[in-house]
Formats: C-alpha cells, sequence, structure tokens
C-alpha cells in the first residue's frame, strides 16, 4: 500500500504529454520520457520517473518532467530521433540532449540540473572553487579573457554538457598549487590533481576533454566500458570478484589502483584504468572463458585485448605490460578481422541459443524446436516427391518406349505377315521380269 501510494503521487509530478506538446514545449525546459507501453525496460523505468519527477518539483527546479507514449504520438517522437524505447531527453529551447547514462534517480536528476543550467558557469572566489571541487570528481576550467579558445571551449562545452560540467575562472581564482605555463588556458581537475591541456601534445580539444572526462580509475561495468570506447584510450581492468576477499583478487585490484596512482603522468593520456566485478561481460566481449581474477587491457575501438604473458606479480609487472603494449611487442588478440566477425555471429547465437533455453526450457523448444520440425517436414516432403517423380517418370517413359515399339513395327505375327507378304510380292515381280528378259533374249 505504501510503495502504491508513493507510486500514484509521484505521478502527479510527471505530465503526461499528447500533440500540444510540439507547440507549447518551447516555452519551458522539459526532461521527457520517450516510452512504448508493451516496452519491459520502460515499465521498469516507470517507478524511478515517478521519483524524478517528485526530486525535481522538491528541488524547485525549473524543469518540468514528462512522459509521451511514442506509439500513439509517432510522429512527435521522430521528429526528436526517438529510435528506441525508452529514451530521455532533455528539451532546451530548439535543443534536445540525449541521455546516456544509467537509468537511476540521482544520475537522471544530476544530468537534468547540469544541462539545465549556464552552459558556462562562472566561479568568482576561491571559496566556490573549492566547493565545487569537493561536490564534483571531474570539472573543466577555462582561465583567463576572451579569445579564440575559449569560443572553441563555448562550442565543446554544448556537445559534451551532458557529460560534465564546464566552468571559467579568472586566473586569481585558481588554487596556489596550480602552475599555468601561459594564458589563456583549459584545465581538468581529478584524482586530486590537474592536468593543463597542450593543444601540440593532445590534439583537438573536444578529443582531449572527450577522453578526460573520466577519473583515472574506475569501478568497470558493460555501461561504462560502452561509453570509454567515445574516449579512445586503452582500458586496463582487473577482472576480480568483488565478494571474494582472497590475497589474489585484492592484490591485483590494489595493483591497477598503484599504476593508476603513481603513474599517472606517464600513462594517462594513453589508458584508463580500473576493475570489474565477475568475468561474464568480459567473456562475452572476448568470447573466451578467462579465469578470474586477471588482467586484461582492452582496445574497445577495434576490440583488440591484450593477455599478460606471465603472471602479474607486482606493479612493475604491470607497468612493464603496458610498455610492451605501447611499443608494439605485446601480442594483440581478437579484433574486428572478417574471421573474428563469423566468429563474433556464431558466438551470439550459441549465446542467445543457450540463455534461451537455461531460462525456459520449454520456450526454446517451442521457439527453436518448432521452426526445426516444420522445415525437416518439407525437406522430407521435398525429397519424397522427388524420388517419387524419377519412378514415375521411368515407368512413364519405359510405357511410351513400349508402346511406340508397338505402333512403329506391330506384333511378331504382323511382322511375319507383312514379310512373307512383301516376299510373295516381290517373288511375282522378278518372275514377269525373268519371262520378259527370257523373251528378249529368245
Amino acid at each position: 500500500a505504501v510503495v502504491a501510494h508513493v507510486v500514484a503521487s509521484g505521478a502527479g509530478f510527471v505530465e503526461d504529454l499528447d500533440e500540444s506538446f510540439k507547440e507549447n514545449r518551447k516555452d519551458d525546459i522539459w526532461l521527457v520520457d520517450f516510452y512504448a507501453p508493451w516496452c519491459g525496460h520502460c515499465k521498469k523505468l516507470e517507478p524511478v520517473w515517478n521519483e524524478v519527477g517528485i526530486e525535481m518539483r522538491n528541488m524547485g527546479s525549473p524543469v518540468k518532467v514528462g512522459k509521451m507514449d511514442a506509439t500513439s504520438f509517432s510522429s512527435i517522437a521522430s521528429e526528436f530521433g526517438v529510435r528506441g524505447y525508452p529514451t530521455i531527453k532533455l528539451l532546451k529551447g530548439d535543443l534536445a540532449y540525449n541521455y546516456r547514462g544509467p537509468r537511476t534517480k540521482d544520475d537522471i536528476v544530476e544530468f537534468a540540473n547540469r544541462v539545465a543550467g549556464p552552459l558556462i558557469r562562472p566561479l568568482p572566489s576561491q571559496h566556490m572553487f573549492e566547493h565545487v571541487q569537493k561536490r564534483h570528481r571531474v570539472l573543466f576550467v577555462y582561465v583567463g579573457g576572451e579569445s579564440p579558445l575559449k569560443e572553441k571551449y563555448i562550442e565543446v562545452a554544448s556537445e559534451l554538457i551532458v557529460y560534465t560540467y564546464f566552468f571559467s575562472a579568472s586566473e586569481d581564482v585558481v588554487p596556489e598549487y596550480v602552475t599555468l605555463p601561459e594564458l589563456p588556458a583549459v584545465m581538468v581537475f581529478k584524482d586530486g590533481t590537474y592536468f593543463v591541456y597542450d593543444e601540440y601534445e593532445d590534439g583537438d580539444l573536444s578529443s582531449w576533454i572527450n577522453r578526460e572526462r573520466f577519473q583515472g580509475y574506475l569501478n568497470v561495468d558493460g555501461f561504462t566500458l560502452y561509453e570509454l570506447g567515445d574516449t579512445g584510450k586503452l582500458v586496463a581492468i582487473a577482472v576480480i570478484d568483488d565478494k571474494n576477499s582472497s590475497v589474489e583478487h585484492t592484490r591485483l585490484k590494489s595493483i591497477i589502483q598503484d599504476v593508476a596512482r603513481d603513474y599517472r603522468d606517464h600513462f594517462h593520456r594513453d589508458f584508463q584504468f580500473g576493475h570489474m566485478d565477475g568475468n561474464d561481460y568480459i567473456n562475452s566481449l572476448l568470447m573466451d572463458d578467462l579465469t578470474i581474477p586477471t588482467i586484461v587491457v582492452l582496445n574497445t575501438s577495434n576490440q583488440q585485448y591484450f593477455l599478460p604473458d606471465r603472471h602479474i606479480e607486482s606493479t612493475e609487472d604491470m607497468v612493464q605490460f603496458i610498455n610492451n603494449i605501447l611499443d608494439g611487442t605485446a601480442e594483440a588478440q581478437g579484433g574486428d578481422g572478417l574471421l573474428q566477425r563469423i566468429k563474433r555471429i556464431i558466438y551470439d547465437a550459441k549465446s542467445t541459443i543457450m540463455s534461451v533455453f537455461k531460462s525456459s526450457p520449454l520456450l526454446g523448444c517451442f521457439l527453436f524446436g518448432l521452426p526445426l520440425g516444420v522445415i525437416s517436414i518439407m525437406c522430407y516432403g521435398i525429397c519424397t516427391a522427388d524420388t517419387d517423380g524419377e519412378v514415375f517418370e521411368h515407368e512413364g517413359a519405359k510405357k511410351e518406349s513400349g508402346d511406340r515399339e508397338l505402333t512403329d513395327e506391330g506384333s511378331e505375327e504382323e511382322q511375319e505377315e507383312e514379310k512373307n507378304g512383301k516376299y510373295t510380292e516381290l517373288s511375282d515381280g522378278e518372275l514377269k521380269q525373268k519371262d520378259i528378259m527370257e523373251k528378249k533374249k529368245d
């Protein structure tokens, strides 16, 4: 009863949207869930979405929370680029921002507040700077006045605001421990330190911000690993069991953490570090069964991976393994070649069939047994029809041949009579001819 009351009250803060939304939306900022009534993921999101509505109302946020049945209003959903369900978008004026994070109340609310606010947030004092640092694990700051770099910074922020925060500050607001080689400058603060953007070493500003928007060490799951694919970095992961407190599991996790912290300046441009609980996702990604605990380095851009050729005993072993990858001496496995793609298709098909049979054997027998049975009956029918046809054709040809023989030559008696008749006819002629020849001779 309590749960039903909470859900019902939460639904009151979420507006059901119809075709009039298209005309009225530009007057406000909207956070909208485009759903389908039959979608299981949409049903799972519904109570979370009601909590989001309550939270945004209690915070006094200017963002309005709504939901739209994309199957009933398909033209509007198509106009907003909805391709799957559920799709969460924040609509701000003429702009639409897609939400791609975890479907939890806190993450969705944080996304809405970040995108709905100013694109670049000013930091007027050191006190405010320190406060922001405590609240955000990763933040980007532009320092300086008007410049082409600031214009580029604003352009990148409009694109990547869905992922992280962007701030601006004057030089006297920056903490004293920060050393800037020149102004203007763009910095990222994370992992208790900072990095200054260098156009010559880091390349395009957008690419650099996209690479640096994650902490140096993460608890990696499938969604995070997918997001890390956009950074272009190699991902070094300790695959462990979080519930297993044995020395080996703890040791490998500590090695990865130590490398991420102590060798940050050496590897942060090329590597992302973290650990993953369990090997199920890694097994499906590598199409192999990895024994945990273990360490694997993934190249998410081309689906290659690296496994250490010897047991990782210390931080030095891990550093050596990483250097071997960077200089090309470590053997890469996997990839996105033709053979790997074929292997992926076979593996995915096998995994799908196995998962269906494990979850519901009866459903698996129905889904796969029925089509196989129909195909088998069809094949049997075709083969049987061909064999009978050949027999009938052979017999027909034989009968036709026999009929033709009887028609052309007749029976033996008829042939004998015809032969005798012909012989008699020829004999009379010969006799007459013989008489004439004898008369001429005489």
